[in-house]
């Protein structure tokens, strides 16, 4: 047992669990490692928050791939709780654990069916399909999920992610357009949806890439992954055929300015030792993106 908690008493550690729930830390091991130490042949004296660390312990022992204590949990949540969606719901956890995902989906079906408002067996259900690699499925019932939960960010950013590994550029453009009206002064959803669009290419795409770019760096001048997008845009931008000649020398104004913030912001962050050696590293690379006006 580790020596930070080999001194404790039951009821430090029962404070210590719920400190953790309530600052919503998992500490997966060491909740198993004080459980089994020191709370587990106090369970009764637990009183009503007997039922809470069971839970958490459950939570910990999935994490830790511990099957038999898992199980010894949802025993004892079982019967105290029969019929329970919330126990089910660590039940299909379990299945899905132990690499049984036909009954996991079975049973989050059944939890989804008596309540459709439930959004947690909605987002297991993405899980079990994306660790299947069923790809396809996981984004059908994502947009099912989303359909009812408009607002729920973290889906959003998923469902962008499986249309990117689907290479759907398109739609998870408009994933992310979701996001940033959620959420317009994050510089990191402006630089994430430039990045889609200079990979989806085309000059139009290209233009709004460069607009998205330019207002990331806006939000944050510090934005150096934005810096190089944007330099790598406007090269783009200016060596296209469709790119009229007045706005040629624009366009390769920006470039230049892009590149002198890059250089600038490796000058001042680089360690004193290696500043000479980075920046000349630096200097070289830019060069080779500059274009001739």
């Amino acid at each position: 047992m580790s020596r930070i908690y080999s001194n404790l008493s039951w009821t430090e550690a029962r404070d210590l669990l719920r400190a953790w729930r309530e600052n919503s830390e998992r500490q997966s091991r060491d909740t198993v490692e004080i459980w089994e130490s020191i709370l587990m042949p106090h369970v009764d004296s637990l009183g009503n928050e007997k039922y809470l660390v069971l839970e958490q312990v459950c939570f910990a022992a999935l994490d830790c791939c511990r099957p038999a204590l898992v199980d010894y949990c949802l025993k004892i949540l079982m019967k105290e709780f029969p019929g329970s969606l919330r126990v089910q719901k660590f039940h299909a956890m379990q299945l899905e654990a132990l690499g049984l995902y036909h009954l996991a989906l079975d049973v989050l079906d059944s939890i989804i069916k008596q309540d459709e408002t439930n959004a947690a067996p909605r987002k297991r259900k993405v899980a079990i399909l994306k660790a299947k690699g069923q790809i396809p499925e996981a984004i059908k019932e994502l947009t099912e999920y989303l359909k009812k939960f408009m607002s729920d960010q973290e889906a959003w950013h998923e469902l962008c992610d499986l249309y990117l590994q689907e290479q759907e550029y398109g739609k998870a453009a408009v994933c992310m357009e979701e996001l940033i009206l959620h959420n317009p002064h994050n510089h990191l959803l402006h630089q994430r949806y430039a990045e889609i669009k200079y990979s989806q290419g085309g000059f139009d795409n290209m233009l709004l890439a460069k607009a998205y770019f330019c207002q990331a760096i806006k939000l944050n001048p510090n934005n150096l992954r934005a810096l190089y997008g944007l330099l790598l845009t406007v090269n783009n931008i200016a060596m296209s055929p469709k790119c009229p000649s007045s706005k040629k020398k624009e366009t390769i104004k920006l470039s230049e300015w892009a590149a002198a913030q890059i250089e600038k912001l490796y000058k001042t962050k680089t360690l004193e030792e290696d500043e000479g050696k980075d920046t000349k590293c630096i200097e070289v690379l830019l060069t080779q993106l500059q274009l001739e006006a």
